[in-house]
């Protein structure tokens, strides 16, 4: 029998009712580079083999807790080349630990950790161990994200002036106390300081941030609870000093009735523009100083490298939110792959989010949790006031 040349992964979370374990699944399916044979699904040892077991896992991979696996994986001949990590933020940083320090790499969901010592703590462990660390920013996988990143940095827009994002959604437009997605989100011991601050402004940051090349050098924050009883914010208004001297804005909101999940980026340089949204991915809008704007289509001519490799189907057959996370598990797949052989790991993994990406996301979300309890002061991301 010919050997399965996938590699192996385990899971960490992502059992029954967890919609972002469903789709790190799905996503590591779409490109044939993984298969799941290991997982601690649930905190309840009993529901966690029963997932895992209905999942087809082997018995003896369905682990009680993730202790457990990380120490009997590690043992085995035939371990897992990598977990991922798909629980509530505060179970981010330790099953994280612990699978680096058993010499295993890590996929982790964003934010990275629920505080800026731990993310810091797991930045010293990647040093460490050496294993490859990949954080799920997903939307940094679409194809015509990428071909924004690349025209940035050939030049097509010159000097950035203006760095606008936004994501907006409604689904808590109203108390949903009970519903198992709301209630972790909505409670500082599990999400940590940030509501809507920290499960989709960080997502708005980093596309920034991926797309433009830049970070930013201070906000300013408020954050808003309009839903009553609410202990973390829903809404989000930021102003943003760029490191280059480009200024922003970045709003995020999960209370915005009509608004489905419309993240979107507009870049404003001294020869040209972009503009994405994520709710039509496939188009990338370019305008130049002076001409008619021109609208570039994934899978079309004259596009990057990087987009190209990002892209599955031709153009004109719609790929979105699957086959943008599946482009990260793809990354990663020749990541962990090159690691084990030895090698340098081919051009594409260098855009794929990692440890660093996810300790400047704390830093943001730190600086603008600071910054809306002194009423909008700047606040800088490397700590105190600007």
């Amino acid at each position: 029998m010919t050997a399965d040349p996938r590699l192996k992964l385990g899971m960490v979370g992502g059992g029954e009712g967890a919609f972002i374990g469903a789709v790190h699944r799905m996503a590591a399916r779409i490109d044939d580079k993984w298969t799941l044979v290991a997982g601690a699904f649930s905190s309840d040892a009993a529901r966690s083999r029963t997932f895992g077991q209905s999942l087809g896992l082997a018995d003896d991979r369905c682990y009680g807790d993730w202790k457990a696996m990380a120490k009997a994986e590690a043992a085995r001949p035939d371990g897992i080349d990598a977990v991922a990590i798909v629980t509530p933020n505060n179970l981010h940083h330790a099953p994280a630990r612990a699978f680096l320090d058993a010499g295993i790499a890590v996929i982790c969901d964003k934010p990275l950790t629920t505080n800026l010592v731990d993310a810091l703590d797991l930045q010293d462990a990647v040093k460490r161990t050496g294993q490859p660390f990949v954080l799920t920013h997903n939307y940094s996988g679409y194809a015509m994200v990428r071909q924004a990143r690349a025209m940035v940095a050939d030049g097509a827009l010159g000097n950035i002036r203006v760095v606008q994002a936004e994501y907006a959604q409604d689904w808590l437009a109203r108390d949903l106390s009970g519903n198992k997605q709301a209630d972790w989100r909505g409670d500082p011991e599990r999400a940590g300081p940030g509501g809507a601050l920290g499960d989709i402004a960080s997502h708005a940051y980093h596309l920034s941030t991926f797309v433009t090349g830049l970070r930013a050098d201070a906000i300013g924050a408020e954050t808003s609870r309009f839903v009553p009883r609410r202990k973390l914010d829903d809404d989000v208004q930021i102003r943003l000093r760029w490191a280059n001297g480009a200024r922003g804005q970045l709003w995020a909101s999960q209370v915005a009735v009509g608004a489905a999940n419309g993240l979107r980026l507009r870049v404003y340089g001294d020869a040209a523009s972009l503009e994405w949204a994520q709710e039509d991915p496939d188009l990338l809008r370019f305008t130049k100083l002076g001409e008619p704007p021109q609208i570039l289509r994934r899978g079309g001519p004259h596009l990057s490298t990087a987009a190209a490799a990002a892209t599955r189907i031709p153009a004109g057959h719609p790929e979105g939110y699957l086959e943008g996370f599946a482009q990260i598990y793809a990354d990663a797949a020749e990541l962990v792959r090159a690691h084990k052989e030895k090698r340098t790991a081919d051009a594409n993994t260098a855009s794929l989010p990692g440890i660093s990406d996810g300790v400047d996301g704390m830093r943001f979300i730190e600086a603008a949790v600071r910054s809306a309890a002194s009423d909008g002061q700047w606040v800088s991301l490397n700590g105190g006031a600007h």
